[in-house]
């Protein structure tokens, strides 16, 4: 069987292009190289390397299989990594529960470093609209849950304020309310709104229905895609809605009644009295800063 002892002498010989070069690489003597790479000939049936030459080069076979030796020494080195961390005490998997809306970038730029940080600790992010998230936490199916404020006390888990997320009003650019340079509370009655609801049938206070008209989904993606379709109109964070504004799929609807941006709150929970360990305990710091 290949070991991967065979394994770094063949790719230091390749990358040296001697074998005596290979053995100061990695602090073995000439003769141990070459004997490790001649086994390792042997028991693979091909040559590696053409030896008619002053120095050793590859061979056709050996350029195929050099690639796939820096992989496997490479998954090598990640495997001893992620099981000192593991030795260490870092979580095997943590669980991020969350409103679709609050995947801001810079939330996928800290998933980014925490991943580099803690490369033995998994991520899974689970999808759910804000007023299910305390339930999901309190039931230990996640561990963060980051969520729009429901202005309440809950019980069960630890809330932490960390900032407010921008909302703007859109709809297509053919959309009768598109066409209004100024909209008053009174005129949105008749034109249908696009909501946000969770299959159980919870809203939040601050996602106020302003029209007779409602249509409902429980995620702000979908929201944005039957906007865009000329399905109504709708409140949107403004991350969610750049991209398509720019494009020309949507426009920006200007509300008489708004002096600012409507930016809810959104707030970080974690179980309570849950022991964390280092890789839980940095994220769910981190987690604190993503909308600052």
């Amino acid at each position: 069987m290949t070991s991967l002892e065979q394994l770094r002498m063949f790719v230091a010989a390749a990358e040296t292009g001697s074998f005596s070069a290979a053995g100061r690489q990695i602090n073995k003597g000439q003769s141990a190289v070459s004997l490790g790479i001649s086994s390792l000939e042997t028991d693979l049936g091909i040559d590696l390397f053409d030896r008619t030459t002053r120095k050793p080069s590859l061979t056709l076979e050996g350029k195929r299989l050099i690639p796939l030796a820096k992989a496997t020494l490479m998954q090598a080195e990640d495997f001893d990594l992620a099981a000192s961390k593991l030795f260490a005490g870092e979580e095997t998997c943590i669980r991020i529960v969350l409103d679709d809306a609050i995947l801001v970038p810079a939330l996928s730029k800290l998933l980014v470093e925490f991943g580099k940080r803690f490369p033995a600790t998994q991520v899974e992010i689970l999808s759910a609209v804000s007023p299910d998230i305390p339930r999901i936490v309190k039931q230990e199916k996640a561990e963060i849950g980051l969520m729009f404020s429901g202005g309440k006390v809950q019980k069960g888990v630890e809330q932490t304020y960390i900032g407010n997320l921008p909302f703007i009003s859109i709809s297509h650019p053919d959309y009768p309310l598109a066409k209004l340079n100024s909209i008053g509370a009174n005129e949105l009655l008749p034109h249908r709104q696009l909501l946000l609801k969770s299959p159980q049938g919870s809203v939040l206070d601050q996602f106020p229905a302003l029209s007779s008209d409602i249509w409902s989904a429980a995620s702000f993606n979908n929201i944005r895609e039957l906007a865009i379709e000329g399905v109504g109109w709708a409140y949107l964070p403004e991350h969610l809605a750049d991209k398509s504004i720019s494009s020309g799929l949507l426009v920006k609807l200007n509300f008489r009644f708004e002096h600012k941006h409507w930016s809810p709150p959104v707030e970080s929970i974690t179980q309570k009295n849950i022991c964390m360990g280092p890789a839980l305990s940095w994220l769910s710091q981190q987690c604190k800063d993503i909308l600052s």
